[in-house]
């Protein structure tokens, strides 16, 4: 089954990464990490690959020690997102949605490659990595605390918390050429040039559902995939499993896989329906970018002003009572201490070394033909990404250093 030929959008877009697309293999492909097109790559995959395994892990010791199954609903959860959704966005044409989503992008080959070098490693392992930092990190706030619409309010702040970690990483992408974009842009000028030089006639770029963009990133890559879909994904888990083992109830055996199964499919089918404020103004060519701009920034600063609202009510209530989720704030620490403090640690190292190139870019690209994405909102969501882990893991040391729950009194949290 034919993937990539010479002239089309795939190819193009592969082209410009540095690799061609035709003859990949169609299941897994192994390659010298030495050898791939920025020192960056094998960095992050090193990173996130490395945070999966540590969140399954502290999955798996929350349910052994706290027989909490919520995490690895999380963990396991987000692969099942991902193998729905991502496949589509790989070959639309499989899936007959030319039309409904069209090619949107082509990740840059890493070490360890799926499904005709369309999908890394270490993407299958960003979605439970990142998951489980968000999740963990609300719950050490005590916003899952069992009360009621506890899980509203916790998968609100999530939404913020989860977008935060993401878009430090997917501002940075294009930039170091870790994906491309299905976009009508510049920066593609000598590819369609070598193409056309070669004899080849190329297809037309851009997917009007990579426009309207906030820097070098589709809105719509910011609103649905690091904004709201894990936010239902984890209200879902919260709702349908951690609120019944906190009342003693916990799912076992097949009750827990379809529950699992559940929030990842949902997660999926909310995307369509939150994209439709944005949809009544078009999907195809003819769009309202200036009108689906607008509906996004508004979205944005609901995410904000509410998540941000909610953190501040929350934390003016742990400085009244301190041994508010005391016991969620000490189980999730093992996990906070290590994996968030590398990731973003990693991320700023990689923020840094692109810096100059940033910098100096004109017009959006940079001198390597690359586009750039925002600083100001990365330092934004850096900032805010800095003060929710520092409150959780002092709360986490606190509570183990000082808190009565540590001497035997019974925890607020309800989980």
């Amino acid at each position: 089954m034919a993937v990539c030929t010479p002239g089309d959008v795939p190819s193009i877009i592969t082209g410009y990464l540095g690799f061609e697309c035709e003859g990949a293999n169609p299941i897994v492909t192994i390659r010298n990490p030495a050898d791939l097109e920025h020192w960056t790559q094998p960095v992050l995959e090193v990173t996130i690959i490395l945070g999966a395994v540590l969140a399954l892990i502290h999955a798996i010791r929350r349910l052994r020690r706290d027989g909490d199954p919520t995490n690895l609903t999380v963990w396991i959860g987000s692969l099942v997102y991902l193998f729905v959704i991502e496949p589509p966005l790989y070959f639309p044409n499989w899936f007959h949605a030319e039309e409904a989503m069209g090619f949107m992008f082509s990740h840059n080959v890493f070490t360890v490659m799926f499904m005709y070098d369309r999908l890394p490693l270490y993407i299958v392992a960003f979605y439970p990595a990142v998951s489980q930092v968000a999740y963990e990190l609300v719950r050490a706030w005590g916003f899952f605390d069992g009360s009621k619409r506890s899980a509203l309010r916790g998968s609100l702040v999530l939404a913020l918390v989860f977008q935060t970690f993401y878009e430090i990483f997917d501002q940075l992408g294009p930039q170091l050429k870790w994906w491309a974009w299905n976009v009508d842009a510049p920066y593609y000028r000598d590819t369609l040039a070598q193409l056309r030089a070669q004899g080849v006639a190329p297809d037309e770029l851009g997917n009007p559902a990579a426009e309207p963009t906030l820097a070098a990133v589709p809105w719509g890559s910011v609103w649905l995939f690091a904004t709201v879909s894990f936010a239902v994904l984890v209200y879902v888990a919260v709702r349908l499993v951690q609120i019944p083992t906190s009342r003693g109830r916990a799912p076992r055996g097949w009750s827990l896989s379809w529950r699992v199964v559940v929030s990842g499919v949902v997660a999926v089918v909310s995307m369509p329906l939150l994209s439709i404020p944005t949809a009544l103004f078009g999907r195809d060519e003819n769009a309202n970018h200036d009108a689906q701009t607008v509906v996004y920034w508004v979205e944005m600063a609901l995410v904000w002003g509410i998540g941000l609202t909610l953190l501040y009510v929350q934390w003016r209530r742990m400085r009244s009572d301190p041994t508010l989720g005391v016991d969620d704030a000490r189980s999730a620490r093992p996990f906070l201490v290590v994996f968030p403090v590398l990731f973003l640690g990693v991320h700023l190292v990689l923020w840094c070394a692109a810096l100059p190139a940033y910098l100096d870019a004109e017009d959006g690209i940079t001198a390597d033909n690359t586009p750039i994405g925002s600083l100001p909102y990365v330092i934004a969501c850096l900032v805010v990404a800095v003060g929710v882990l520092g409150v959780a893991v002092v709360r986490g040391r606190r509570t183990v250093d000082d808190s009565p729950a540590v001497a035997g009194t019974p925890s607020t949290s309800g989980v």
